[in-house]
């Protein structure tokens, strides 16, 4: 879908990509990094909006110094920022972005209408788009980003200014332009967790440079530690104390969980117990029975995405300087 070889963009003062080489496949896949990482950068490159300084890339096989319009043609495209006109409704909007993307009138419509139904936006579909919320308007920008039956869409920040729910909204929407139409997608995002509940893979950049790129699947992996929830009881009013104290006790590496399920900071509920062999199983299990307290789970525990980046983080500042790029 894209490969881009020793891809570099040169400012002035700042060097936004730094000798990219990237080879993404179709399916879902997330591109992170911290904003001024060089992500809105590169989408412009691939788009053929801008021209690298150096290297070259091409995207479903076209190259992109020469080639923008024909990608154009075969690529959605939601940028980051409101770029929606208060006056027009949503109809009208998409049906133009349709037209302007070669579709008939009649088609245009057709999709239009099916398009605001895939996202959400079918009841609302004739108002003026400045009164809408903030995740209406993304929704608009996703709609015509898929009007025109793209083989791939480039998603820029598409969760931006939403709250939780509606984060969880755009991200499931995003999963089924993949699993629903087969439209391959490129993701970017500053929030780790919501590439690893959507992306199948996720690339990593920082300062214009590839820290990493794999499957979401490999930067999950099993550690060797285990997730150990319990419950209080009348005669053990503190269960996850007390299970502390007794695997300790009873020899094993035992400690709070810093993360919760979601990303977010613990309970102080979730203990995580290093396996120093198939017997650590048995010891939770003979530990929560002599408590008398309820096992709510215990399972291997995996590594969160943001974990693995903060451990490949570079440790002294790019020579090139990574600015303010995306």
């Amino acid at each position: 879908m894209i490969a881009t070889e020793s891809l570099t963009m040169r400012y002035p003062r700042v060097t936004a990509l730094d000798r990219l080489s990237l080879d993404i496949t179709s399916g879902v896949t997330g591109l992170v990094g911290a904003n001024g990482a060089g992500k809105s950068t590169l989408i412009k490159i691939l788009l053929g909006l801008m021209p690298a300084t150096e290297g070259r890339a091409e995207v479903l096989g076209l190259d992109v110094a020469t080639q923008g319009g024909s990608i154009r043609e075969r690529v959605g495209y939601m940028p980051e920022h409101d770029c929606l006109p208060p006056d027009v409704s949503a109809t009208e909007f998409v049906v133009h972005m349709a037209r302007m993307s070669g579709l008939p009138p009649t088609a245009a419509r057709e999709r239009t209408a099916d398009t605001l139904r895939h996202v959400g936006l079918y009841e609302e579909r004739y108002r003026p788009m400045g009164g809408y919320s903030t995740g209406m308007k993304q929704r608009v920008k996703l709609a015509q980003a898929l009007v025109h039956d793209p083989r791939l869409v480039l998603l820029d920040e598409p969760t931006n200014g939403l709250d939780p729910v509606g984060r969880d909204e755009m991200l499931a929407l995003i999963r089924r332009v993949h699993t629903d139409f087969g439209i391959s997608v490129l993701v970017t995002s500053h929030l780790l967790g919501e590439l690893e509940r959507t992306c199948d893979h996720v690339v990593v950049i920082d300062g214009g440079r590839l820290l990493r790129s794999s499957s979401t699947e490999d930067f999950t992996q099993d550690t060797g530690s285990l997730a150990v929830e319990v419950t209080d009881t009348d005669a053990c009013p503190d269960g996850t104390a007390a299970l502390l104290a007794a695997l300790t006790g009873a020899g094993l590496t035992a400690r709070p969980a810093g993360r919760a399920a979601d990303g977010s900071p613990a309970s102080g509920r979730v203990l995580l117990v290093d396996v120093a062999g198939e017997e650590t199983y048995d010891v939770v299990r003979d530990a929560v029975a002599g408590l008398g307290v309820g096992l709510v789970r215990m399972e291997q525990r995996r590594h969160r995405i943001a974990e693995v980046f903060r451990d490949e983080q570079p440790h002294e500042p790019h020579k090139g300087g990574a600015g303010h790029a995306a």
